[in-house]
């Protein structure tokens, strides 16, 4: 892959080892690993992982981007594995370095959210302080670079729909469907216009994912399009999955 790279070829031909550091700054090591979705090929450097793709055009995409060689590594890098295995990456180091800190707050954001649970963009806007941003949420999220360990496949657009993930829709069920997310209720609910929900013994209202709704009862269960509704009539926001600030899927 990176054998006729010539910035490579020059650094293999110093006659003198190269200062420390020096290589994490002129080029990322990869690997290729299992996931839910398939085989993934991972870049790292010494600050973390940058890079993660599916497909072919791997190197190919890295430098454009990134503007570097890759070199083959010998193990992947710390947690990597379990993380992809367990659905939880909140461990792996990441290396966000080149991206605007509007797109580092964007994807430090969707890191909070749990596993098995999804978040529309304008949650995520709100989370970081830009209500009105949704948009520039989803575009973010778009060209999130790290897929998976950023779980992006945890963020709707409008309707509830998944079609903005950066591996494909397809993908991004698979993981959801693999971290235990009922997609078909999910469904179910939106054709409905329903996306919070309420319980009247609590007074609590929720996304419908939040692991507080998903004990909620059929009997005591109220469904709601907007946050504002279900504040009209009584119900107050959800200390854990945090509704409060998220606009309407719809709006």
């Amino acid at each position: 892959m990176t054998g006729s790279d010539p910035l490579l070829a020059g650094l293999a031909a110093l006659a003198a080892d190269a200062p420390d550091g020096l290589l994490d700054r002129v080029a990322a090591r990869w690997v290729r690993v299992p996931s839910p979705v398939g085989e993934l090929r991972v870049a790292f450097t010494g600050q973390g992982v940058a890079y993660v793709h599916a497909g072919e055009g791997f190197a190919e995409a890295f430098r454009s981007r990134f503007g570097r060689p890759l070199l083959p590594a010998a193990r992947p890098p710390a947690g990597l594995l379990p993380a992809l295995r367990t659905g939880r990456p909140g461990g792996v180091r990441l290396d966000l370095r080149g991206l605007s800190a509007f797109r580092r707050e964007v994807l430090e954001a969707v890191r909070t959210i749990p596993r098995g649970e999804v978040r529309p963009c304008s949650w995520v806007a709100a989370r970081i302080g830009r209500p009105t941003a949704a948009r520039a949420v989803a575009a973010a999220l778009a060209a999130n670079p790290v897929p998976v360990l950023v779980p992006c496949h945890r963020v709707t657009g409008p309707d509830g729909d998944l079609s903005g993930h950066v591996l494909g829709a397809a993908a991004a069920e698979r993981l959801l469907l693999a971290e235990g997310v009922d997609l078909e209720r999910l469904r179910r609910l939106a054709g409905e216009r329903v996306f919070y929900l309420a319980s009247d013994t609590t007074g609590v209202v929720c996304f419908p994912t939040c692991h507080n709704a998903r004990r909620i009862t059929p009997a005591h269960r109220h469904g709601f399009r907007t946050l504002a509704q279900a504040r009209a009539a009584g119900y107050r926001p959800c200390r854990t999955c945090r509704p409060a600030g998220a606009q309407s899927l719809t709006g």
